[in-house]
C-alpha cells in the first residue's frame, strides 16, 4: 500500500512538471512556426486563417518530437526538487533501493511510452498530412513547386511524372514512360488529367500516346482511356509527408511497395524502426533523470541540473538525426541505426548510477 501511495505521489509530481514543460515548448515552437509561415502569407489562398490552421495542425508532430526532451527535463526537475526537500532521502531511509526506485519510474514511464506511441502512430501522422494538404492546396499545388520536374514514381516497368496534383486523387499533366522487360522504351503517354476511379484504375483525359514500333514512333490521341497501376492516392499522401513523420504501419506498407519495385528502402526502414524505438527512448529519459535524485541540492544548484537536462535533451535529438544519417551512409542495419541513441543514453544512465553509488 505504501508503494502504491509513493507511486501516485511521484507520478503526480512528474506528470505535472512534464506537462508544464511540454506546453512551454509547444508555445515556443508555435511562435517559430507562425513567424516562418508569415513569409508565405498571401501566396495563392494562403491567408491568416490557413496559416493558423497549419500551425495548430503541426502541434501534435512537435509534441511527439519533444516528448522525450520534456520527460527528461520535467522528471529531472521533479526528482531534484524532491531531493532538495529531502523527500527522496526519506524514501531511501524507509528502505527503497535503487532497483525499487527504477521500477517506480518504469511504471511512471509506461504512461509516457503509451502516449508517445499513440501520438506517433495515429494523431501526429494524420495531423501532419492534413497540415501539408492545407498548406499546399491553399497555394494551389499538392506537389511542391520547388521540384522543377514535378514528382517521379516507379511502378513495375513504368516511370510516372506528375507535374501538378490539386488532390491526391486528381492529377494534372501526367507523363507515363512504359518500358518492356528488356528496359527498352515501349510507349510514352501524356494525359492532361487523371482521376482515381478505385481498384487501381485511373481515368485519363486528353491523352497523347506515342508507341515505339519497328517502323518508328506512332502517335495517337485519345479523349479518354483507363490506366491501371499500383500508384494510389494513399501513396501520394505519403509522399507529401517526410518519412520521419509517417506512422510505422504506413512506413511498413510503403517499404513493401518499394521492395516490389526493387527500389531502395533504407531511409524508410530506419524511420520505421525509429518509430518503434521512440517510446522506449522516453523511458530511457526517466532512467537518465534518476541519478539526479540521489544528488542533494548542495552538490549542485537546481538551475544547473535543469540546464544540463536541456543540453542532454538537445544532444539526444541531435544524435537521433546523426545516427540516422550515419546508418544510411554506412549501410548499418536499420534497427541498429534507430536504437543507437537510446542505447548510448541508457549506458550513460547506468554509468551515472554507478558513479552516484560509489560516492
Amino acid at each position: 500500500m505504501i508503494g502504491s501511495t509513493l507511486d501516485r505521489y511521484v507520478a503526480r509530481q512528474i506528470y505535472g512538471v512534464v506537462g508544464f514543460v511540454l506546453l512551454g515548448f509547444l508555445a515556443l515552437f508555435a511562435f517559430f512556426d507562425l513567424v516562418g509561415e508569415l513569409s508565405d502569407l498571401g501566396e495563392g489562398n494562403y491567408q491568416l486563417r490557413q496559416v493558423l490552421g497549419f500551425v495548430l495542425l503541426s502541434m501534435p508532430t512537435h509534441a511527439y518530437e519533444l516528448l522525450p526532451i520534456a520527460v527528461l527535463i520535467g522528471s529531472l526537475y521533479a526528482l531534484s526538487q524532491m531531493a532538495a526537500n529531502s523527500e527522496f532521502t526519506v524514501m531511501r531511509a524507509s528502505g527503497m533501493s535503487h532497483l525499487q526506485a527504477g521500477a517506480m519510474l518504469l511504471r511512471v514511464g509506461l504512461v509516457f511510452a503509451v502516449l508517445t506511441l499513440a501520438i506517433g502512430e495515429w494523431i501526429a501522422p494524420a495531423a501532419e498530412t492534413a497540415a501539408e494538404k492545407l498548406r499546399m492546396r491553399a497555394m494551389s499545388s499538392l506537389i511542391a513547386q520547388g521540384l522543377g520536374s514535378g514528382l517521379w514514381l516507379k511502378d513495375e516497368n513504368a516511370f510516372i511524372n506528375v507535374r501538378v496534383a490539386r488532390r491526391a486523387n486528381e492529377l494534372n499533366h501526367v507523363l507515363i514512360y512504359e518500358f518492356d522487360p528488356e528496359h527498352r522504351l515501349r510507349a510514352v503517354s501524356l494525359a492532361g488529367e487523371a482521376r482515381y476511379q478505385g481498384d487501381g484504375r485511373w481515368a485519363l483525359k486528353d491523352v497523347a500516346r506515342t508507341r515505339m514500333t519497328p517502323q518508328g514512333p506512332r502517335v495517337e490521341h485519345l479523349a479518354a482511356s483507363v490506366w491501371r497501376t499500383a500508384v494510389r492516392p494513399e501513396l501520394l499522401d505519403l509522399l507529401i509527408v517526410r518519412p520521419e513523420r509517417m506512422s510505422a504501419w504506413r512506413l511498413y506498407n510503403f517499404i513493401e511497395h518499394l521492395e516490389e519495385n526493387r527500389q531502395k528502402t533504407e531511409r524508410y526502414a530506419i524511420a520505421m524502426w525509429g518509430k518503434l524505438f521512440y517510446p522506449v527512448a522516453v523511458m530511457v529519459m526517466l532512467a537518465l533523470a534518476l541519478p539526479f535524485a540521489y544528488m542533494h541540492t548542495r552538490v549542485g544548484m537546481l538551475g544547473v541540473k535543469v540546464f544540463l537536462g536541456i543540453m542532454l535533451g538537445v544532444l539526444f535529438h541531435m544524435l537521433n538525426n546523426v545516427f540516422s544519417h550515419i546508418g544510411l551512409l554506412q549501410g548499418w542495419p536499420p534497427p541498429a541505426a534507430a536504437a543507437a541513441p537510446s542505447v548510448v543514453f541508457f549506458g550513460a544512465a547506468l554509468a551515472m548510477m554507478w558513479w552516484v553509488e560509489r560516492r
